[in-house]
């Protein structure tokens, strides 16, 4: 069954994941990685895109993008077309790179937008690239250490997340970092990387007590967020 067509909207927080066609590496090495960034400052500065989290793994990549003046199916695919393009010609194969289209989940900012930052953030962990926090905190590949001042780039917008810990910023980061080292032993979280009424409802044992009210919720694949949330948007 084909994906459905992504929603967007002027100011709408996605949590876009980009996978290896048959979950092959998409990063083979630093100048790989390096080549990313570069094509997506390009092309976030371009279209005036916020970025607020981000992480590369070698098969994979996350990022929390807003949208801007610009839709995110065209920043993305500029972004992966021209990525594609060098990575093919630089390793001398053929065909196509990524699978199928991104996944592009439009999530309810006020709910979901910290939790995001967190998961997305400690992906680098739970994929064993980093031994610890210490570790995470330094690495190049990922948003949390431009949170906490220790990687550099200007494209990521580090100020709406860490204003939301505290108005200092040496305070702001010691709590952010906080924030992210309880959520360590939180591991995979599958409810924050799609939509559907199971997300919207809670889980499991909310949809069943749905069943036999005479209320009833809506809720789509695309989007991660309560059920009133997702009515007003599909609207």
């Amino acid at each position: 069954m084909s994906r459905k067509a992504c929603i967007d909207a002027p100011g709408a927080l996605h949590h876009i994941i980009v996978r290896g066609i048959e979950r092959r590496k998409i990063f083979l090495d630093d100048f790989d990685r390096d080549n990313f960034l570069k094509h997506l400052y390009n092309v976030l500065s371009e279209t005036a895109t916020p970025c607020f989290a981000w992480a590369l793994i070698p098969n994979h990549a996350h990022l929390l993008l807003k949208t801007g003046t610009t839709a995110i199916a065209t920043v993305m695919r500029r972004r992966l077309t021209g990525y594609a393009v060098s990575f093919n010609r630089r390793h001398r194969r053929h065909g196509q790179l990524f699978q199928n289209r991104y996944k592009s989940i439009l999530c309810q900012e006020e709910l979901y937008l910290l939790e995001l930052v967190r998961y997305i953030h400690l992906n680098p962990l739970r994929a064993g690239l980093v031994a610890e926090l210490k570790s995470l905190d330094k690495y190049p590949y990922s948003g949390h250490g431009v949170l906490m001042g220790k990687v550099a780039h200007a494209w990521q917008d580090v100020h709406y997340i860490l204003k939301l810990f505290d108005g200092k910023l040496s305070m702001a980061r010691r709590r952010y970092r906080e924030f992210v080292k309880k959520g360590i032993s939180d591991g995979r979280r599958p409810d924050l990387v799609g939509g559907g009424l199971l997300r919207s409802a809670g889980g499991w044992a909310m949809v069943k007590a749905m069943r036999r009210s005479p209320s009833r919720m809506k809720g789509d694949e695309r989007i991660l967020g309560e059920g009133d949330f997702v009515e007003a948007l599909l609207r």
